[in-house]
């Protein structure tokens, strides 16, 4: 069962273990020098409205720099970022991410107005804290209950004590919930002291997200936020959102109130006209807007940056054509209203003017992404031609707020393209390709073998034509994947793209894959405490789609297993069919199942957290075959596969 618990643990992203120092990471070549002072060049480093504008309202920097858990355990840490109060980037950091980088490293606690306040670089995203009548009102707990509760103690410091009345997710990704306990208890809202608020459909979307894909997304989300490599001028600086994530558990209260319609409603004294945007940076969003104060949030639907259409760890691609009409429809309604503009992720905007100008950027900038890549996608252009052809005009590329440093333009408008025709670009050349393996066997041969190919690669590494090398290389590591003089080539290119490239994620995903090229990475780890939460507000019915994924198809071939599951304190009957190789599950029971089996959820949750097992609930009479063969669920379990954590990404799966 262990690799079904990894699946549901993955709900919340895990960092990884401590990374190693560095190893075998080389400079920036004369060529990533060039390109990185191009950037130089081409901005204006001189405007320094972000940073006065991330530092307004600044009270109080977190105590030493660092958050501890209830262990002593440190779980997040401003400490290794040092080294970004250089105002100069290095040579190894595009200057570009470098700014954006010190900005993200502004942290503590700010005043936005009177009322409403900021917990900003503590965590990935913000928390917000609106003063209410009697208590406070917490808009996103952030990721874990550590960095949660620190953030409330840095405000209580400062501000007059008062309970948490009301929490208010404004969207169902993790960093924007997780942490809930760290700053209420589950039986602070049982009994009506706290309410907790969300968007339609948050539940469904927090819980479910990661669950059928989990593992392979947390393995991906490991190279996108770089939680392998080591914090310095040649390692991870920045995601671009944020700093990076936090360690500990990952928590979730139900919401006890549903936002289904955008409109005013008062919490503890306070107006908050509610605004939804269902479909966009998230399938379950909300922005809001504060009358007295004339304060929007804009939630993740705006940030000071390009943000993803698709993200790198893999998720459904979301609407770029949607966002921008919610954009617009808050520039809107609340545009000549609002004096100053925050959201859930980095530092305010100040005024009305440039409130409003910020939103049309923003507003433009995904609409101009969607537009013109199916603009270019009617002309019979491919994802990879398209990418290279978009740029954004010069008023748009002009704008701080435009730039890739989390989403990229190249990646959004393949975004878009997969969106509208799928994965298939219309060549029939690409629609039964050979597998991975064969076509760099068969490319390496083609190309004269693998030393001819090293002898040229390395003449094209030395003219800097890294993207090249790094996709030569590729082919040469799935051809022989023990080569280490291919491997060190290709990690080579691929740390010089790093150094280079302006999005956060994009230098992560590079240098991730450089360590383990050179085979210097640590060994996959998180955190998994707490998730419980996450488990436990999964549908019954979900956790049997998780086994159906899990489920070996050949080993099951001519397999029929059918058995009823009673579960004594949800009520719930579910039958599961195994048939032609394929599990299904509906509500309800089957005449002549193999067996019947009786249990309680709380039971089949412990289970899956590895707190016990099918055979010691048995033992221990937690689970009951009430009538058939015991025998058919063993044999059940024995067709469910086992997922590692830390599988490949930059070389072939191993033989099995």
């Amino acid at each position: 069962m262990r690799s079904l618990v990894f699946t549901v643990l993955s709900l919340g992203l895990a960092l990884a273990a401590p990374a190693l120092a560095g190893e075998q990471a080389k400079p920036a070549t004369a060529t990533t020098i060039s390109a990185n002072q191009a950037v130089r060049e081409r901005l204006d480093f001189s405007d320094q409205k972000s940073f006065e504008a991330a530092r307004r309202g600044f009270i109080a920097a977190l105590p030493n720099g660092e958050v501890k858990d209830e262990s002593g355990r440190v779980v997040w840490s401003h400490r290794p970022y040092e080294f970004l109060r250089e105002e100069d980037a290095p040579d190894s950091v595009n200057p570009s991410l470098w700014r954006q980088a010190r900005l993200n490293a502004i942290h503590g606690l700010f005043k936005v107005t009177d009322g409403i306040y900021q917990i900003r670089g503590m965590d990935l995203s913000n928390m917000t804290i609106v003063e209410g009548e009697t208590g406070l009102i917490i808009i996103d707990p952030l990721l874990t209950p550590a960095t949660a509760k620190a953030g409330l103690e840095l405000y209580l410091k400062h501000r007059p004590a008062k309970p948490v009345v009301a929490v208010m997710y404004t969207h169902s990704h993790a960093d924007h919930f997780a942490g809930v306990k760290g700053i209420v208890d589950q039986q602070a809202v049982d009994e009506g002291r706290v309410r907790i608020y969300a968007p339609v459909g948050f539940l469904e979307h927090a819980v479910s997200e990661n669950v059928i894909a989990g593992n392979a997304m947390t393995r991906r989300a490991a190279y996108m936020y770089g939680t392998a490599l080591p914090k310095n001028e040649q390692g991870h600086v920045d995601t671009g959102l944020g700093k990076g994530l936090s360690m500990g558990p990952r928590t979730l209260i139900p919401p006890t109130d549903i936002v289904t319609e955008n409109g005013i409603q008062v919490i503890d004294g306070v107006e908050i006209d509610f605004h939804l945007a269902t479909g966009s940076e998230a399938p379950a969003e909300m922005m809001m807007y504060f009358p007295a104060q004339r304060v929007l949030n804009t939630a993740e639907v705006t940030s000071q940056q390009l943000h993803n259409v698709y993200t790198l760890r893999g998720a459904e691609v979301r609407d770029a054509s949607l966002w921008s009409r919610y954009i617009d429809e808050v520039l809107a309604s609340y545009g000549p209203r609002t004096d100053i503009l925050i959201a859930q992720h980095h530092w305010p905007v100040w005024s009305q003017a440039e409130a409003r100008h910020f939103l049309a950027v923003q507003r433009d900038l995904y609409k101009y992404i969607h537009d013109q890549t199916v603009r270019l996608m009617n002309h019979g252009y491919r994802p990879g031609e398209i990418a290279e052809r978009i740029e954004l005009p010069k008023s748009l590329a002009s704008e701080w707020a435009a730039r890739g440093y989390y989403g990229t333009l190249k990646h959004n408008s393949r975004a878009v393209y997969q969106k509208y025709l799928g994965w298939y670009d219309a060549n029939p050349a690409n629609l039964d390709p050979l597998p991975p393996v064969e076509t760099a066997r068969k490319s390496i041969e083609y190309m004269g073998g693998i030393d001819a190919v090293l002898k040229r690669a390395r003449e094209d590494f030395e003219a800097g034509n890294y993207r090249w090398v790094a996709s030569v290389m590729s082919q040469a590591v799935f051809a022989e994947p023990d080569n280490q003089a291919a491997r060190d080539l290709a990690a080579d290119a691929m740390e010089q793209l790093g150094y280079q490239a302006e999005s956060g994620p994009w230098r992560d995903v590079y240098l991730s894959a450089a360590q383990d090229l050179r085979r210097t990475s640590p060994p996959p780890s998180g955190s998994s405490t707490g998730s419980g939460d996450l488990l436990q507000a999964l549908e019954t019915g979900m956790i049997f789609d998780v086994f159906a994924v899990r489920l070996n198809g050949p080993k099951a071939e001519g397999k029929r297993i059918v058995l009823n599951w009673q579960f004594s304190d949800t009520g719930e009957n579910i039958r599961t069919n195994l048939q032609n190789a394929t599990l299904t599950w509906m509500e309800g029971r089957a005449e002549n199942a193999d067996a019947d089996i009786a249990l309680s959820r709380s039971t089949l949750n412990d289970i899956l957290l590895g707190k016990s097992s099918f055979p010691e609930a048995i033992q221990s009479g937690r689970i009951e075959i009430v009538e058939g063969k015991r025998e058919k669920l063993f044999e059940l379990l024995t067709l469910l596969d086992t997922f590692e954590p830390g599988f490949p990404l930059v070389e072939p799966m191993p033989a099995s």
